[in-house]
C-alpha cells in the first residue's frame, strides 16, 4: 500500500497539543506519513479549541484552506469545537468526520473508514454529559520536555468559561497509568515533564486518589529530572503540595495558574 499523507492542525492549549501528539503516533503506526499543514495530503486532522470567537474562525479558514488544497482529502475535525458545534462544522464543505470528546480516541479508525467511504460531514458524537471515558495523551517529538495528559474535563460552571461544556464533568486516569507514560517518556530520552490536563487539580475524584498522591508517584519516576505544573486552579494549590514541593523534589516552583475572572 502506497503511503497515505496526513497533516496535522492544533488550535488551543498545550492539552490539544499532547492529544494531536497521541493520536499522530496511532497514525504513523498504521503506516501514515506526516506532511506539513501547507502541503497536499490524503488526511488532514484538525484539533479545535473553542475558548474564543477567534479559535471558531481559525478551524473554519483551515478547512476551507485543505480542502482547496486537496479536494479529495478527509478532513477529520475533532476537539472543544467539535464538541460544541458539530452541526456547523458537518455542514461546511469538505469536512469528512467530525469527532467529540467521546470520539476523539477512535479518530484514526473513523479516518480509516472515510478513506473507503465517500461520505461526507459525518458526525460522530454525544451530549457532553455522557462522556464517561478519558482519552490517553502524552506528547512526542520535542527533545527534552513532554506534556502528559493526567485528567480530563472540569466540574466547575464558571460564566465565562466554555471548556465544562466542551469537556465535560472531570475524570481521571489512575495512578499506575499515569506513572507507567512517565517511565515510558524517560525511556524516550525526556527529562522534564510538565503535568497538564483542565483543572490538573482536581485530580482524582473518579479513582478516589488526590493530586498530591499523583505528584508523589511521579516524583519517584527515574530518569524524568523535573516536573511542571499546568492548569491548575488557585484555591487547588493547597498549602500542602506548596510545602511538600519546597520539601526536596522534582518539581519546580513555576505553576500555569489560570486566573480568567477575579470577580466573585
Amino acid at each position: 500500500m502506497a503511503s497515505r499523507r496526513i497533516a496535522y492542525v492544533t488550535l488551543g492549549c498545550k492539552l490539544n497539543f499532547s492529544e494531536t501528539s497521541t493520536l499522530a503516533r496511532e497514525f504513523a503506526s498504521r503506516g501514515f506519513v506526516a506532511v506539513p499543514a501547507g502541503e497536499e495530503a490524503e488526511v488532514y486532522v484538525i484539533n479545535t479549541c473553542s475558548v474564543t470567537e477567534t479559535a471558531d474562525k481559525k478551524c473554519r479558514n483551515a478547512i476551507r484552506k485543505f480542502h482547496k488544497l486537496s479536494p479529495d482529502a478527509v478532513i477529520a475535525v475533532t476537539g472543544c469545537y467539535a464538541q460544541l458545534k458539530a452541526e456547523e462544522i458537518a455542514a461546511i464543505e469538505g469536512v469528512s468526520v467530525v469527532a467529540g470528546a467521546r470520539d476523539k480516541g477512535r479518530l484514526c479508525d473513523l479516518v480509516e473508514e472515510a478513506l473507503k467511504e465517500t461520505s461526507a460531514g459525518r458526525i460522530y458524537n454525544c451530549p457532553i454529559d455522557e462522556v464517561e471515558n478519558i482519552f490517553p495523551a502524552c506528547s512526542s517529538g520535542e527533545r527534552t520536555r513532554t506534556f502528559l495528559k493526567v485528567q480530563d474535563g472540569c466540574d466547575y460552571r464558571c460564566s465565562y468559561c466554555t471548556v465544562p461544556l466542551a469537556r465535560g464533568h472531570i475524570r481521571n486516569l489512575p495512578i499506575p497509568v499515569i506513572v507507567e507514560q512517565a517511565r515510558r517518556a524517560a525511556s524516550e530520552g525526556m527529562n522534564e515533564i510538565v503535568i497538564t490536563g483542565v483543572n490538573t487539580g482536581d485530580f482524582g475524584k473518579t479513582t478516589g486518589e488526590s493530586f498530591l498522591d499523583l505528584l508523589k508517584a511521579l516524583n519517584g519516576v527515574e530518569g524524568i529530572e523535573r516536573y511542571r505544573i499546568s492548569s491548575i486552579e488557585p484555591n487547588l494549590l493547597t498549602e500542602e503540595i506548596l510545602h511538600w514541593i519546597a520539601s526536596g523534589t522534582k518539581f519546580l516552583p513555576h505553576f500555569h495558574i489560570p486566573i480568567q475572572s477575579g470577580c466573585d
